[in-house]
């Protein structure tokens, strides 16, 4: 038996009583049930387990897998999906960026805009001003 504490023994996964030490200790390690969990992948974690590359093609996927390994896919793709909006999201702004300078270029702006739509509701309110007193 060690000195170290409860909190510095690794535990064992389905003992609910703490520490390996504790468990050998008390006799109760025998009594920990290690069941392989098993999870039965849909469709769609089929493709996110192709997309990330876990496998190569969709036959060579088992069809009980343990959920730690869905859980790393998951966790893959989302990082995947995170750079490909960072990536879409730089193009965008370079895309603005652009229209911006070619609108600057025809020396177009919002306030130009702005002030030719309200001109026009103007006038479309004046014309219909008139048509109802006539």
């Amino acid at each position: 038996v060690s000195n170290r504490t409860r909190r510095d023994a690794p535990c064992v996964r389905g003992y609910s009583g703490g520490c390996v030490e504790t468990a050998l200790r008390s006799g109760h390690l025998g009594q920990a049930h290690k069941v392989v969990a098993s999870y039965k992948p849909s469709k769609f974690d089929k493709k996110i387990l192709l997309w990330t590359g876990r496998f190569k093609t969709e036959e060579e996927i088992p069809s009980r897998i343990p959920p730690e390994m869905l859980d790393r896919a998951r966790n893959k793709a989302r990082v995947k999906a995170c750079y490909i909006m960072i990536g879409l999201s730089i193009v965008a702004c370079f895309a603005v960026i652009a229209s911006a300078k070619k609108a600057a270029a025809r020396h177009e702006s919002l306030t130009s805009w702005n002030l030719a739509k309200k001109a026009k509701w103007r006038q479309e309110a004046a014309l219909a001003a008139e048509s109802k007193t006539k």
